[in-house]
């Protein structure tokens, strides 16, 4: 008899529908999960507002990548892992045999397999990921919290990107869910922290993610001229994030920066889009422009550390908690901001919201 199970699958641009979909089996090497808790996402939102993801998934497909949960059935051959163990499967996981994996660039893998599906009541694990990029979550680590760690994996490849070190003064540009975790991560490394934000809800939540001074977009004449000047003899940044994607915010993160300094372009604007920057500054001022994308298997592990630990805020950054039902809603939502500015990420239990 076919099981079934009630899935989320988006078809296009914000079309997201609830369905009754069969209940996966794991092949061999493969992990069947029940999804206790999945998380909202800047990417998975921009995705729902474009309606596909070049790199991570083509319509129609089931929806939703940060996840922890239960193992439910364990496909044959797998040893590491058994039914009722509690973990967190990442979205992806590298060949680890391609050029870029054997030059120490597992996150740009020609072969990066990527798995999705969270907002369902069962997941299927991938042999990859199950061997590369799943962790056993300790007992008393809420589901919920332990789901943080790919977003917050991808936040340490970008700020290790950028060789910061205890002291420095690192300016994020933007409040949102990867801004907020940039300036709580680079608070626990001992950063001094200037926020740039947008909006007046957004000051609070910037000061309690790390931020010792904020930057309010709309009530300052010059922004870069604002932040340059809460830095050591206004001389600008040590290092500066930009996690908006737009072009304005590129070109100020780079005006924002010391002579000498990293911007780290983390924030990624759609395909064709096109910057100015003064190539004078750049080049006499001797400044280094990154960018990151996505994490690796050792800062999955970095980050699962940060949760697991308790330095990580992890119950502050979860603002929303929702039955699977409510997913279409909560997208639709996000699009407006009519839920509530103060929205950071919102948890989803498949098994009903815990009381």
């Amino acid at each position: 008899m076919t099981r079934t199970m009630t899935a989320a699958v988006l078809y296009g641009k914000e079309d997201l529908r609830l369905e009754q979909v069969e209940v996966p089996r794991p092949a061999e090497g493969e992990l069947l999960v029940r999804v206790e808790a999945a998380l909202t996402c800047g990417t998975d939102l921009k995705v729902y507002r474009r309606g596909y993801h070049a790199m991570m998934l083509t319509p129609p497909i089931p929806f939703g990548h940060e996840l922890a949960g239960v193992v439910a059935e364990v496909g044959a051959g797998v040893t590491s892992f058994r039914e009722g163990d509690r973990v967190v499967a990442l979205n992806s996981a590298p060949c680890d045999a391609c050029f870029f994996c054997l030059h120490g660039q597992q996150n740009l893998c020609e072969d990066l397999l990527f798995n999705n599906g969270s907002y369902a009541e069962f997941i299927r694990i991938p042999a990859r990921i199950v061997e590369k990029n799943t962790l056993l979550i300790p007992d008393g680590v809420p589901f919920e919290h332990a789901a943080l760690t790919e977003p917050l994996a991808c936040v340490v490849r970008g700020l290790e990107e950028t060789s910061s070190k205890a002291g420095d003064t690192m300016v994020v540009i933007g409040a949102g869910p990867i801004g907020l975790m940039f300036m709580h991560v680079a608070e626990l490394a001992g950063a001094n922290v200037i926020g740039v934000v947008k909006r007046e809800d957004q000051i609070a939540a910037a000061k309690l993610f790390g931020a010792t001074e904020v930057v309010q977009i709309g009530a300052v004449e010059d922004v870069v001229a604002a932040t340059r000047a809460l830095t050591p003899g206004g001389r600008g940044a040590d290092i500066v994030i930009e996690a908006v994607a737009t072009p304005t915010t590129w070109e100020w993160a780079v005006d924002m920066v010391r002579k000498g300094g990293v911007v780290n372009f983390f924030g990624g604007p759609p395909s064709g889009t096109k910057v100015t920057l003064d190539t004078n500054r750049l080049h006499y001022g001797d400044i280094t422009l990154k960018a990151s994308f996505h994490h690796t298997p050792a800062t999955c592990r970095t980050a699962f550390g940060l949760v697991t630990s308790g330095r990580f805020k992890c119950a502050e950054y979860i603002t929303g908690r929702v039955g699977l039902e409510e997913v279409p809603a909560v997208f639709a939502r996000m699009m407006t901001r009519n839920g509530g500015s103060r929205e950071i990420k919102t948890a989803v239990f498949p098994g009903g919201v815990p009381r």
